[in-house]
């Protein structure tokens, strides 16, 4: 059916237009979607909320293309995917972070200014790379691979640092009163 066709049918609230859209131009906007997310599942979801979004602006958009409006919703959903993927990701590292120091610092009470100044001078016993990867990993949730970039390490160096510092400072903190 050609697109003028098709795009009448849209304005016509006729359902129909959903499926000769998707006939015509489905494959299409999954590749596109596919090259964007390169998750099967994700795409084909969003090549779905592409037909939902097509329906929801026509009218009262009247596309001259139909072919390169729903490509263009197409690659804007699965560009929104990839960000909201991205953003998840970069909480679950920030999550990994909190984790990893679960296991030598308690978790705050009243005397969380304490822990602090304890904390503060802990880190001045350490060398200063290795107060800049804790500050790094730990306040600023930096990954282990954007630090060991950073500073020329490899990604084993950085945990192992990480792990030795954790270790000292869960020995610092438990001789100075505080139960892990």
């Amino acid at each position: 059916m050609e697109d003028s066709k098709i795009v009448e049918l849209y304005f016509d609230r006729d359902e129909r237009a959903i499926s000769e859209t998707a006939e015509k131009y489905g494959k299409l906007c999954m590749q596109v979607s596919m090259h964007i997310l390169s998750v099967k599942a994700d795409a084909e979801e969003c090549v779905n909320d592409t037909y939902l979004k097509t329906w929801q602006s026509i009218p009262p958009a009247r596309p001259t293309s139909l072919g390169a409006y729903v490509c263009r919703i197409a690659r804007n959903l699965s560009v929104s995917r990839l960000r909201r993927r991205r953003r998840a990701r970069s909480n679950a590292d920030f999550d990994l972070a909190l984790h990893e120091l679960e296991t030598c610092i308690p978790m705050p009470e009243e005397s969380s200014g304490e822990l602090t100044a304890h904390l503060e001078a802990f880190l001045l016993t350490q060398e200063p790379l290795n107060q800049k990867l804790f500050v790094g990993r730990y306040f600023y949730a930096y990954s282990v691979a954007h630090m060991a970039k950073a500073y020329g390490l490899t990604e084993d160096a950085v945990s192992s640092r990480l792990y030795r510092v954790r270790e000292k400072l869960r020995v610092y903190l438990t001789e100075r009163g505080y139960s892990i």
